[in-house]
């Protein structure tokens, strides 16, 4: 049984490193990534791109999109969820420091939405405070860019061989 599965995941992860199929599975991984989902679309990028230095760029600029379209949903499930609040509640929500300094620095904020941990729920709160949406997603797009750009540069510096899926 583990054989069978084992093979099943070599193929499919031979399928993935395709770039037709890698540049797509890169943006679906970093699209979901970007929700409140706990899951991390590094290791996806780095394989794609490690798998063929080519694509590089592509992959960057890919998962640049999905996550910042992942982080456009989050600020969306925020708004959703305030609007719910408020109407359930007809009182005003208490404004902790976090919530506070979001509202003084506005937009600029969601650059910092490349974070671990605290980055994903940023957009969403970001959205429950009714933050301007597209001015959100440049500075979402900004972050999350400059994120992958580096990252993925020092993991490639960190491993400059070749890379063959075993």
């Amino acid at each position: 049984m583990e054989s069978w599965l084992l093979t099943q995941l070599t193929a499919l992860l031979a399928w993935l490193a395709l770039p037709a199929v890698g540049l797509p599975a890169v943006f679906l991984v970093a699209l979901i990534s970007a929700t409140l989902l706990p899951m991390g679309s590094e290791p996806a990028v780095f394989a794609l791109i490690k798998s063929d230095m080519s694509l590089f760029w592509p992959a960057i600029l890919v998962a640049t999109v999905g996550n910042t379209l992942g982080g456009g949903i989050s600020w969306g499930m925020g708004w959703a969820a305030e609007r719910g609040y408020e109407s359930w509640r007809q009182h005003a929500p208490a404004n902790p420091r976090l919530l506070q300094l979001m509202q003084r620095f506005g937009a600029k904020t969601c650059v910092l939405s490349w974070l671990p941990l605290v980055g994903d729920p940023l957009c969403a709160v970001a959205g429950w405070l009714r933050l301007p949406f597209w001015p959100c997603l440049a500075y979402m797009a900004v972050g999350k860019f400059l994120r992958y750009l580096l990252m993925t540069s020092a993991l490639l510096w960190l491993w400059p061989g070749e890379f063959a899926p075993s």
